[in-house]
């Protein structure tokens, strides 16, 4: 087993050894090489979601970027893929001038306005009966303004008063899918030498979702709606933040340029995209206007299907010289116009509210409605966002309030129409108690989540079992999802601690089970009761409480007797707690479900106690004060297990690697960590260094 371990470690003595004889020619060549394939599949992998490498194949020719730019930092750029995090947060965003006036569109909100510019542009220039035009989605995001000189990304800003913008630079180089170089392909055209090109910075309405649940299983404010959340991710002043957004691109114009550039509007979307820029998919070219105006219809009815949210379309005229010559009237160019789709808003009389109670104990406001008509779809409910959000904008029961249906996304509330008011309606009070199982809920200060946190709630059931077996928690092998659905609809398990009393016959009478997989998963329940203390209070799932902080309570407390009389300010003492987090383990162990529950798996059989005055006895702490970090596949151990031993020696283990960090403990495929750890000069060990690390601290070697 050592093998694997010393061939790894000549491995990485054997690419510094290449990285010291190399020449600084090679070096540097090297460099360039990465830098090249990188922005290559970068642009495959976020623009046209069609990678030619694994993502294993990519993270390692970065980390050998990184290596090549750690040894000679005077080589960085700031085009290079090693850069996308962002730089230093800005105390202020600067004004940009554009180098020409970055117009809006006139809108028409119907197919007789879309006829009536076409005849006023047909009065003004008899060439405009022959050009055929291009139908782009128009795309509710942020304009921004990118400015390229020999080809590198060097300014972005936003559009502003279409004069002036402002400087975002720093932020637009996070969005993965804008260009840092161009031409990205190296088969692709040279770009000029300045070039600046137009484009909208948006969030796909899967993404805004995914990120709104995050946010609100993290007990944080949620976002409206994407439009707002791809404007203010781009206008944050720490660049850092702006990189954990889901921001995508598409560039649809060029604004400027020192040489020849393409003369319709279709042939600069193919140009756009030669040279690496994303562009849209969708975008449809028409021979005539009656072509336009049928599109157009059609554009409207699957308006729902997009994955982005658009508010219209925009009609242009392909001949961008025609379109020039035709000029502007106020600030919007004749040559294009936007058609506006119909808005998805409907006002109606806000009955009453609800309340749903996540599988996380999170609980989600829900407005019952009278029932109104939107798009063609009749709508009973919508959603209210948060408690939160319900007293910001004053809703009230009773009141007529705005309601916004787009696509398949659910119908959410915008706000009250205060002006509506009769003088009846009843403000909002949130819940005290969880409408499911009738027990005191918790919310914190600076927290926007209100929280259901007794352990039997049955809203929560199936996501409580299936935490509670899980590999990090209790390790129920063969105890997935669908079995624990299985369980709880038989009625064979009310709450985790049925799982201990589950008998042969019953499982027998399930469908899928027969008598050597019953035995087999009898048999892992029971070896659970082996797991040590922290296993079991990770699996509790007390909020805010992780392995970390699991494995610090186990090493100070003998049991979850000892835990459950700790006080609030005893808690605060240990490293790591703060007092929202100190309450939420005060109140879990005050509610009476949650001490019944505790007692019931006591009963069972399982009651982990502390090993920690073992230990002691067999050479105390010789890690305590020492931080570590467990990453990749380890020979002898798994990860858990070196986990478990590191903190029986009085260490503490971490998720990821920081400045802080003592050692990282690396296994095969270390990736990403083990690059972290080279940049911020943090030790590493392989399995036998910490044996000998523990030993040499213990006085034993």
């Amino acid at each position: 087993m050592l093998r694997h371990i010393r061939k790894r470690m000549w491995r990485d003595v054997l690419n510094l050894a290449i990285i010291n004889t190399m020449s600084e020619e090679q070096l540097y060549q090297e460099m360039q090489r990465l830098r090249q394939e990188l922005h290559f599949h970068n642009y495959r992998y976020y623009v046209l979601d069609a990678p030619l490498i694994s993502d294993g194949e990519y993270d390692r020719m970065l980390a050998r970027l990184r290596e090549i730019e750690t040894q000679h930092p005077e080589w960085v750029v700031p085009d290079s893929p090693t850069q996308r995090v962002g730089g230093s947060p800005a105390e202020k965003f600067l004004k940009v001038s554009h180098p020409v006036s970055i117009l809006s569109l006139a809108n028409a909100f119907d197919l007789q306005d879309v006829q009536a510019w076409y005849e006023r542009l047909l009065r003004l220039d008899e060439r405009v009966a022959a050009t055929d035009f291009v139908i782009e989605p128009k795309i509710d995001g942020l304009t921004v303004v990118l400015h390229y000189r020999n080809g590198l990304f060097v300014q972005g800003a936003t559009r502003g008063d279409g004069e002036e913008g402002e400087d975002i630079t720093a932020n637009l180089r996070t969005v993965r899918s804008l260009p840092l170089r161009i031409p990205v392909d190296a088969s692709s055209p040279p770009p000029p030498s300045y070039l600046v090109v137009r484009g909208e910075v948006f969030i796909t309405i899967e993404d805004f979702e995914a990120l709104n649940k995050r946010l609100l299983e993290a007990g944080e404010k949620t976002y409206l709606n994407p439009r707002n959340t791809a404007a203010g991710s781009l206008r944050q002043l720490d660049p850092a933040i702006t990189a954990t957004r889901p921001l995508m691109l598409l560039a649809y114009s060029i604004v400027a340029a020192d040489g020849d550039i393409p003369q319709t509007q279709w042939e600069t979307l193919q140009y756009l995209k030669a040279l690496g820029f994303p562009v849209t998919s969708l975008a449809e070219r028409w021979a005539d206007i009656q072509s336009v105006l049928f599109a157009c219809e059609k554009w409207q009815q699957r308006r729902g299907k997009f994955d982005f949210e658009a508010d219209g379309v925009v009609i242009k005229i392909n001949d961008l010289r025609l379109a020039a010559d035709l000029g502007v009237v106020g600030k919007d160019p004749r040559g294009a116009v936007a058609l506006k789709f119909p808005a998805l808003e409907v006002t109606t009389i806000l009955r009453d509210i609800g309340v749903n109670v996540g599988r996380t104990g999170v609980l989600t406001p829900y407005a019952i409605l009278e029932p109104v008509e939107i798009g063609g779809v009749v709508v009973k409910q919508a959603t209210l966002h948060n408690f939160d959000f319900i007293a910001e904008k004053d809703i009230r029961i009773g009141d007529r309030v705005l309601v916004k249906r787009a696509g398949d996304v659910i119908p959410y509330v915008i706000g009250p129409v205060v002006d509506a008011r009769r003088g009846d309606e009843k403000s909002y009070v949130p819940p005290s108690v969880c409408p499911a199982c009738q027990q005191p809920v918790e919310h914190f200060e600076g927290e926007v989540a209100w929280y259901c946190v007794n352990a039997a709630c049955p809203a929560q059931l199936v996501r409580n079992v299936e935490h509670f077996v899980s590999r990090t928690a209790m390790d129920i092998v063969g105890l997935g999802l669908r079995i624990v659905e299985q369980l709880i609809e038989a009625g064979l398990v009310k709450d985790v601690a049925d799982l201990y009393t589950l008998q042969r016959s019953d499982l027998l009478e399930l469908e899928g089970f027969a008598e050597k997989k019953a035995d087999n998963l009898l048999n892992a329940i029971e070896a659970s009761k082996s797991q040590p203390l922290e296993r079991l209070i990770i699996a509790l799932g007390i909020r805010g409480v992780g392995e970390v902080m699991a494995a610090d309570l186990a090493r100070r407390y003998r049991d979850l007797d000892a835990l459950g009389s700790a006080t609030f300010e005893e808690l605060q003492q240990i490293e790591g707690i703060g007092p929202n987090i100190a309450q939420a383990i005060v109140d879990w162990f005050a509610r009476p479900a949650n001490r019944a529950l505790l007692e019931k798996l006591k009963r069972c059989g399982l009651w982990p106690v502390s090993g920690a005055e073992k230990y002691l006895e067999e050479g105390g702490k010789p890690l305590e004060g020492l931080t570590f970090v467990v990453t990749g596949t380890l020979s002898n151990y798994s990860r858990e297990e070196v986990k478990e031993l590191i903190r029986s020696k009085g260490g503490k283990v971490t998720d990821s690697v920081s400045k802080k960090t003592s050692y990282l403990v690396v296994g095969e495929d270390a990736g990403s960590k083990l690059d972290k750890a080279r940049e911020l000069g943090v030790a590493t060990l392989d399995e036998d260094g910490l044996m000998r690390l523990i030993h040499e601290r213990s006085g034993l070697a």
